[in-house]
């Protein structure tokens, strides 16, 4: 290992939002040599030790042995290799769980890491010409933002949670009512004036809530404490477009741990997630019946996308579920992208990738992953909602040619 390769490792600053990685990603142009993806699996075993290790070299070693020796791109992938070991065995966070490593020496010494407490579900690597992105993108929308408001009659705490841990936390404090023993009209005035107290409390809470949802742009919300009491008081307090927001209701203290309050509001969180995800592919699967505004199938969905058509793309959650014609998608990728050339090899995984890709790029559509993905797998494993349809004289070639051009009607 080189002294540069060392030096290197201790300058690298993780990124620890998976969201902006993937946006630095994707402003990577394809270089020369080979670029390295590399995700692992960072959590410690019973023993406190990570074990990705022997992964790491094994995969590295071989990989670079399928390039002929003393040629560029087997020098580019050994600098490159070098550079990982550095960064790895300079110590890692034991907060992190998941590791995503880019690496690419032809592009300008191309180096980014992402160090998540959100895990990867197991060690990867991907070479190709650019970084793969579908295992990161997958985990950005499996630990999408949400807020949880924990909370009693004086006192509440607003967390934001994301990939795995709280990115944002905010209290709420109120000075506790005082009882006393009295009677009559005094004790009416006392409980006219506790009853007064707990409202403005409540009230607070919420605002500060709708604040930081709408700050944030966070579209689930689950409340915390006591259910006979506290959250009804919230429901009253709420308007119309938070109220909506509110996803399920757990019973909890309001002295609850973080980590404790995670791990349930995750339960909940994931629940009703599968449950959405349910009814999002109903939602295509109609929309694509009446020739309305959803598209379905690789080709398809990628030229709706480059289109920039496409609200929330709807993709299985396992790459090697999609199927397509290989000809047809070829023939969609150079239509709208004619000077790149093809990534080789062709297979599942780069055309994951690049509906990714051109979801984030083109469309700035939202990617959700379909883990029971049976009914979606019928349709090629993808599919895409729509903002809207194009107009036959404004179809592409592709469009204008293909099985389902008479539905190419402009629709708002």
């Amino acid at each position: 290992m080189t002294n540069a390769a060392k030096d290197n490792a201790k300058q690298t600053k993780e990124i620890t939002n998976p969201q902006r990685l993937l946006d630095k990603l994707l402003e990577f142009e394809p270089a020369a040599t080979p670029a390295i993806s590399l995700y692992l699996d960072a959590r410690t075993d019973e023993h406190g030790k990570r074990n990705f290790m022997p992964f790491v070299r094994k995969q590295l070693g071989e990989r670079a042995k399928s390039y002929e020796a003393r040629t560029p791109e087997r020098e580019a992938f050994e600098a490159d290799s070098s550079r990982i070991f550095a960064y790895l065995e300079e110590g890692i966070d034991p907060k992190v769980n998941g590791l995503a490593i880019f690496a690419c020496s032809g592009a300008k010494d191309y180096f980014a890491v992402g160090a998540f407490e959100a895990p990867f579900p197991r060690n990867r690597l991907f070479v190709s010409d650019r970084p793969h992105l579908y295992p990161l993108a997958r985990v950005i929308d499996e630990y999408r933002r949400y807020a949880v408001v924990l909370a009693d009659r004086n006192s509440a705490r607003i967390f934001v949670f994301a990939t795995g841990h709280a990115v944002q936390e905010e209290s709420v404090e109120n000075v506790k009512t005082k009882r006393t023993s009295v009677g009559g009209w005094s004790q009416a005035r006392y409980q006219r004036h506790e009853e007064n107290y707990h409202a403005q409390h409540i009230k607070e809470v919420v605002d500060a809530l709708d604040r930081i949802v709408t700050e944030e742009q966070i579209e689930q919300v689950i409340l915390a404490g006591d259910q006979e009491t506290i959250l009804p008081l919230f429901r009253e307090q709420m308007s119309k477009a938070l109220a909506e927001k509110v996803v399920d209701a757990v019973s909890l203290g309001v002295d609850t741990p973080e980590h404790e309050l995670l791990e349930e509001t995750m339960k909940v969180f994931k629940r009703h997630d599968s449950v959405t995800d349910s009814e999002k592919v109903e939602r295509l699967l109609n929309e694509y019946r009446a020739d309305d505004l959803g598209v379905a199938g690789v080709a398809e969905t990628l030229a709706a996308l480059s289109n920039g058509q496409v609200e929330e793309m709807l993709i299985v959650a396992t790459a090697d579920n999609l199927q397509y014609d290989e000809e047809e998608v070829k023939k969609v990728l150079k239509l709208y992208e004619p000077d790149q050339p093809l990534p080789e090899p062709f297979d599942q995984r780069v055309v994951a990738d690049e509906l990714v890709r051109r979801a984030n790029l083109l469309s700035a559509a939202r990617v959700t992953f379909i883990e029971e993905d049976t009914r979606l797998q019928q349709l090629g494993g993808v599919g895409g909602i729509l903002r809207y349809r194009i107009s036959e004289e404004s179809a592409t070639p592709y469009e204008q040619g293909g099985p389902r051009s008479k539905a190419l009607t402009t629709q708002a």
